[in-house]
């Protein structure tokens, strides 16, 4: 057996200071650290890339509702302007049975009138309307459908009076006319 020789002085405070014998540290618990992290970050990265390709699945799915709804709406659209065209809205009109108005007439703000009004070429204007079919107590009073239009030069309105002015700011309520109560009709069935 062979010994160690001693040391002596400032050597032995030195060898003192180091373990005489040395232990082999423990490598089982660094490996399982080690290899715990490794599985976590591999588990990571495939959650990380499952939801990355989840989330590019829907944006496709999106992309294509996107494209269809745009498609849609090209085609309402293009639906829409057809319907507004100049020459649809004439035939359609035709087809309920309008015609084309006559000159018209304007309203200044100061109650003149200007322009001679016409009326529209066609049936006249209870027929044109419908109104014969209509019961009696629904149809509009003859001074509406019946009244020729002025063809006259513009005739300057009355003066209108100054209504009073009303307390704290309300607007003043004009006067109104009672209201005539109208003849009741009586329509027989069959006639």
């Amino acid at each position: 057996m062979s010994r160690k020789p001693e040391l002596r002085g400032r050597a032995a405070r030195l060898a003192r200071l180091f373990p005489a014998k040395r232990r082999q540290a423990a490598r089982a618990p660094f490996v399982l650290l080690v290899v715990l992290l490794l599985g976590g970050g591999l588990i990571g990265l495939l959650v990380l890339n499952s939801a990355l390709s989840e989330g590019a699945f829907q944006r496709d799915d999106l992309q294509k509702d996107t494209k269809n709804l745009t498609d849609e709406q090209q085609a309402l659209q293009r639906d829409i302007d057809s319907y507004s065209a100049p020459d649809a809205l004439q035939r359609r009109a035709q087809e309920l049975g309008m015609v084309p108005g006559g000159d018209p007439a304007f309203l200044n703000p100061d109650g003149t009138v200007r322009g001679v009004p016409s009326a529209a070429a066609g049936q006249p204007a209870a027929e044109q309307a419908g109104f014969q079919d209509l019961p009696v107590s629904v149809r509009p009073p003859e001074s509406l459908t019946a009244a020729p239009a002025p063809t006259g030069p513009a005739v300057p309105a009355a003066p209108r009076p100054a209504l009073p002015s009303a307390p704290d700011g309300l607007a003043p309520t004009a006067p109104t006319a009672p209201a005539t109560p109208r003849p009741a009709t009586t329509t027989t069935p069959g006639r």
